[in-house]
């Protein structure tokens, strides 16, 4: 069936989202920007090399023609002559230098003003630049005069005086090739850069993406858990950890679909087990009085017994949930709880197992009697349970420790046994519903219900790794603390 339902158009997401620019198309872009500002790096120096070449290459041109029409016996030239040394070097003039005497070799046309002056033996990088520039803006219609030193005589200097538009000429041309040269290695340079890219970075990172999106929209399907490739790379081994992660959270949603199954089923069970604790506890009232010695011994304890009960259904469906009702805190002797729990437990088993209750009959603790029944109940109960996946040998020793000890405003309640243990995979899910039993066929709610009431009371419980034989559990209980204004209200 198509689905129907109306887009998200709600105030935190806008109507028509704007459309961004990829991640591969930044990457293109951003490519050849930075290539283009490297070749700005270099055209800078470079436009200024040719500048200080082109004008040197005029000297080196004139100081031959020079050199050539100053070996004529310093005789005075013929105008032909010097017009066409003149157009062969591209200047106005040309003047000769030697042993502190000018030679004006040839001239015509000579302006009335020379607006810069230029000395190519004490050129500095930094002023070829500014030079360069300053042609390359704002030349074209002036007049220069350039001078330098022979090559090949260092005692004979040239100078040309000559006007700067063909060597602005020249510099534009250069600039056009060079930036005509840089989009081409900018693009070639991106393109090579993007598809290199895509293929090792952008292809597994929109993989994993799609991946990510169809997981999210049915996150309980199998086939929508990433399959990872070859751990040759970061992402690659990213992919692992997705995968690993993916199945994590899909046992995690099955446990919590199954809980939630089972809360439901729990809840229908209560319903109807609490009317039928309801009549039981109405005849547990008529049996306590028959006057028969047995009747008398046991009934309180079965009436007691049969109260927890409709006080455990009452709370699991006022609450609907796996979620205790906070404790109510009164003061209750410990040894009087501990005996209580040793005696329903002999009564529920079989076995011949040990109860040691090494508890101080004046120890009296600040918790809830009910919960903390529970809580000593079900470690009782988990070790009477250990003993029982042990083979029948009558030289085992069956032994079952409940103590205590008061330091300061803390009670710490050991339930320590003699049984096999727990199994390293126990241990590893301590505590966790339906992971953490020691037994095959167990629940491990016990413990978690456990570890949950005591925390409620503020409390902390663990295993005792230290012990090497059998397992200790150890209860740390606090006293509940006396709000300030709650002392002075009594003092």
């Amino acid at each position: 069936m198509a689905d129907t339902r109306a887009p998200d158009t709600g105030p935190n997401r806008p109507a028509n989202p704007p459309r961004t620019m990829s991640l591969s198309s930044k990457l293109l872009w951003l490519t050849i920007l930075f290539v283009m500002i490297a070749e700005v790096l270099i055209f800078v120096p470079s436009v200024a090399n040719t500048r200080v070449r082109w004008l040197a290459d005029r000297l080196n041109i004139a100081a031959a023609a020079a050199v050539v029409i100053d070996a004529v016996n310093q005789m005075e030239l013929p105008q032909s002559i010097q017009d066409d040394a003149l157009m062969a070097t591209g200047t106005k003039a040309i003047v000769l230098r030697r042993d502190g005497a000018s030679r004006m070799i040839a001239s015509a046309d000579m302006p009335p003003v020379v607006t810069h002056q230029y000395d190519l033996s004490a050129v500095t990088p930094v002023g070829a630049i500014v030079d360069a520039f300053d042609t390359f803006l704002f030349g074209g219609d002036r007049v220069i005069r350039v001078y330098g030193p022979v090559a090949d005589d260092p005692n004979m200097q040239i100078e040309l005086v000559l006007e700067d538009a063909p060597l602005r000429h020249a510099m534009l041309i250069y600039g056009r090739n060079v930036f005509l040269l840089s989009v081409l290695i900018s693009v070639i340079t991106a393109s090579m850069v993007f598809f290199a890219i895509n293929r090792l970075l952008f292809r597994p990172v929109r993989r994993v993406t799609e991946n990510m999106q169809a997981f999210s929209e049915d996150p309980e399907n199998p086939g929508n858990i990433i399959i990872p490739g070859p751990a040759v790379d970061e992402l690659s081994a990213a992919e692992g950890h997705l995968a690993a992660m993916q199945t994590r959270l899909q046992q995690t949603l099955k446990e919590q679909r199954h809980l939630a199954d089972l809360g439901l089923a729990v809840s229908k069970i209560n319903h109807d087990m609490r009317n039928i604790l309801t009549s039981a506890q109405l005849m547990s009232d008529r049996l306590a009085m028959i006057d028969d010695p047995m009747v008398k011994r046991f009934a309180p304890k079965l009436l007691r017994t049969i109260d927890r009960a409709v006080s455990y259904s009452g709370e699991v469906l006022a609450y609907g949930k796996a979620r205790e009702a906070q404790p109510r805190r009164r003061f209750i002797n410990l040894a009087t709880l501990a005996c209580e729990v040793r005696d329903i437990v002999t009564e529920e088993t079989d076995a011949d197992i040990n109860y040691v209750l090494d508890i101080d009959a004046g120890l009296e603790i600040e918790a809830d009697s009910d919960q903390m029944f529970r809580v000593l109940y079900n470690l009782v109960r988990n070790a009477v349970q250990a003993f029982g996946a042990d083979p029948a040998d009558e030289a085992l020793v069956q032994r079952i420790t409940l103590s205590a000890r008061r330091t300061g405003a803390v009670v710490e309640i050991r339930v320590t046994d003699t049984g096999p243990g727990l199994p390293a995979k126990a241990r590893e899910n301590l505590f966790q519903p339906f992971r953490g039993s020691a037994r095959s066929d167990g629940t491990g709610l016990g413990l978690a219900i456990a570890r949950e009431l005591v925390i409620a009371h503020g409390g902390s419980i663990m295993l005792d790794e230290t012990v090497t034989q059998g397992a200790a559990f150890r209860i740390e209980l606090p006293d509940q603390p006396v709000p300030l204004d709650t002392y002075r209200a009594r003092a």
